[in-house]
Order: C-alpha cells, then sequence, then structure tokens
C-alpha cells in the first residue's frame, strides 16, 4: 500500500513543479491551454498525465514494474492512471461545475 502511495505521489507531480510553479493562479495559467480561466477535465488529465509519459520508456501505455520506482509493482496502465486522476478531479471540483478554478486546485481533495 505504500508503495502504491509513493507511486501515486509521484504520477500526481505535474511538469510545472520543474519550473518553480508557486501559486495556484500560476498552475492554472499553466494548465488552462485553452485560456477560459479554468481547467476542465481533459486540460487537468493532459497535464498531470506528464509524470506517466515520462516513466513509459518503451511508450506502450503500461508502466512495467521496470517502469515503477523501485522497479516492482503491479502494472499501472495509461487507462487506470487517468481514471485515478479523473476521481481525483471530481473531488477538487468542489462546486461540482466540471472545472477547477484557482481556488479548487488550492485546495487538497476532499
Amino acid at each position: 500500500m505504500q508503495r502504491w502511495r509513493a507511486l501515486l505521489a509521484l504520477l500526481l507531480i505535474p511538469a510545472a513543479s520543474a519550473q518553480q510553479v508557486q501559486r495556484a493562479g500560476d498552475y492554472l495559467a499553466r494548465m488552462d491551454t485553452d485560456g477560459d480561466g479554468r481547467v476542465s477535465r481533459s486540460e487537468y488529465l493532459d497535464w498531470m498525465g506528464y509524470a506517466f509519459d515520462r516513466m513509459d520508456r518503451n511508450r506502450d501505455g503500461v508502466l512495467s514494474a521496470d517502469e515503477l520506482p523501485g522497479g516492482r509493482g503491479a502494472p499501472l496502465t495509461r487507462q487506470a492512471h487517468r481514471d485515478r486522476l479523473s476521481a481525483r478531479f471530481r473531488l477538487q471540483d468542489s462546486n461540482h461545475d466540471g472545472y477547477l478554478d484557482a481556488r479548487e486546485l488550492a485546495a487538497p481533495p476532499h
């Protein structure tokens, strides 16, 4: 279980962390690819999928044991990863409008 938490934490680190994003507004600006001032589920999945894509060295859409942190664990498919991200998105979308604003991005999922 602890291994899965570590993997999930790694997979949820967006590309922005390497670019020193400091505030929720910065995340919003980077994630909001269509410029409408909010983050859709699609934008969220694309942004948060960055870590999966980096780890999937053979580009087969599955993180095999040798691609996982520590070199072991059950395979994780891109779809399973996206499903987990979708669940997280729904938790963070506190007003249930289908989008995340800066306040929702800054708040931990309920």
